[in-house]
């Protein structure tokens, strides 16, 4: 029996039976079974429609037809790994280092942005010579044990932060040490990236890497301060470590503006190392990491052959090549700087109506709306953006999800073709349930977090 004909109760039991416990489900209490997907909207085995906000996996659009005849097409015709020769690796290379400043031309293609992290940080350590990694507070960089030891989101709740792994603060202006008030933030973050290297220093070690998302999103879609990376990655290449980008989650133009997000730090700013990886293949797994000639001349010379079976085989890279035509085409960073512009402008309006929504942040497709239940304290709302979540899928159809360290930040990372009557529906039904919220005094926070 084909799964799409089982009952969704039966798929659901066997989803229990089958599937490891800690693969969790979106709406765990009432999940959605979705059958089928088009461009921004999905559907389920009653044929509802969900407008998607969630899916930034799906950069431009589900199903897009010129992706899956890209696929399709190159499918029929072969499908090998990369130690043959064929144009599509290359070609997808050249395309990619078009995007990219000049030294970040040297590409190892792989499936997810986790072998691309860990790729990453097995290049800057082979670099260097040295194993000591910082990362940002709340940081996630994916599910590999190597990925899990510098993403404090995630060692936090295991066996605790390795001796070789360096925690500084999160750059984040609305809760952080250092706020919107203060006259250089970026400034002020990246001197405590300063101490901490001299810290690592006076224990005897030294630093391989500073790894940060150029857009920190499971610390709660944070923007930046100006100027932040650019003096960090002075201070890290003066202690004789790489600067790493993680652009798994903001580049390929979810911003608008900019093609990736560590762009948005300025022209002179380049990291020597970025990773990519969830909107390349628009569902389909493909990743990479792009490098400068010398850091790459330093991990063939240890001699040990790279190899990946599946990384940039001619299907992935069709695939890859076909997501920047749609780009192209289709101006979808255009699309997002209009679309997320007038979303970003209608949530603010609508912070002035309800007190709940303390900070309206973000850039272009992504976007995120901190709410608190007291704003001169900043106190998290972490029920109240549970149940709006929940009322949003329930009652308006419409997927959205929360992250930040307390759940309480509403994030929006939609498919780049989210239309400007997609944004208005959306800030109506929130400003619907806030003002039911509040008419009924709902006292969801019992007390402060």
């Amino acid at each position: 029996m084909a799964l799409d004909r089982l009952k969704k109760e039966e798929t659901l039991a066997m989803r229990m039976r089958l599937i490891g416990q800690s693969c969790k489900l979106f709406y765990s209490d009432d999940p959605v079974k979705i059958l089928r997907a088009r461009g921004q909207y999905l559907f389920d085995e009653n044929g509802e429609r969900y407008l998607d906000c969630i899916s930034n996996v799906h950069h431009v659009g589900h199903c897009h037809p010129s992706i899956t005849k890209a696929a399709a097409a190159q499918m029929d015709l072969l499908n090998t790994n990369t130690r043959f020769l064929h144009d599509n690796i290359v070609l997808y290379a050249d395309r990619l280092a078009a995007t990219l400043p000049e030294k970040l031309c040297v590409f190892y293609f792989v499936n997810s942005g986790s072998e691309a992290n860990d790729l990453a940080l097995r290049l800057a350590q082979q670099y260097t010579q040295q194993e000591d990694v910082i990362v940002l507070d709340h940081a996630y960089h994916g599910h590999l044990m190597s990925l899990i030891d510098i993403s404090p989101y995630k060692f936090r709740k295991l066996a605790g932060q390795k001796e070789w792994v360096h925690v500084a603060p999160l750059p984040d202006t609305y809760r952080g040490i250092y706020r919107e008030n203060h006259p250089n933030p970026g400034q002020a973050y990246a001197d405590t990236v300063k101490d901490l290297i001299e810290e690592v220093h006076r224990k005897g070690r030294k630093i391989s890497a500073f790894f940060a998302e150029s857009l920190p999103s499971v610390g709660g879609q944070i923007i930046l301060p100006r100027g932040y990376s650019a003096k960090v990655a002075e201070y890290v290449r003066s202690a004789g470590g790489v600067f790493v980008a993680d652009e798994v989650q903001t580049g390929f133009g979810r911003l608008g503006s900019h093609f990736w997000g560590f762009q948005q730090q300025g022209e002179n700013f380049c990291p020597d190392i970025v990773t990519m990886g969830k909107p390349m293949g628009n569902g389909h797994p493909l990743a990479c990491v792009a490098t400068t000639v010398e850091i790459a001349e330093a991990f063939t010379a240890n001699r040990v052959e790279y190899f990946n079976t599946f990384g940039g085989n001619p299907v992935s890279c069709a695939i890859g090549l076909a997501v920047l035509d749609v780009i192209e085409t289709e101006d979808l960073r255009g699309n997002a700087t209009r679309v997320g512009a007038h979303l970003k402008d209608l949530l603010t309006k609508l912070q002035t109506q309800h007190q709940i929504i303390g900070e309206v942040r973000g850039a272009g497709l992504f976007l995120g709306i901190e709410l608190v239940t007291d704003r001169e304290k900043r106190t998290p709302a972490t029920k109240t953006a549970a149940l709006l979540v929940k009322r949003l899928k329930e009652e308006d159809r419409i997927c959205v999800s929360t992250d930040g360290p307390w759940e309480s930040v509403l994030k929006f990372k939609p498919p780049m073709c989210f239309s400007m009557e997609d944004a208005e529906l959306v800030v109506q039904c929130i400003d619907r349930i806030l003002t039911d919220i509040e008419a009924n005094d709902l006292k969801l926070e019992k007390e402060d977090i």
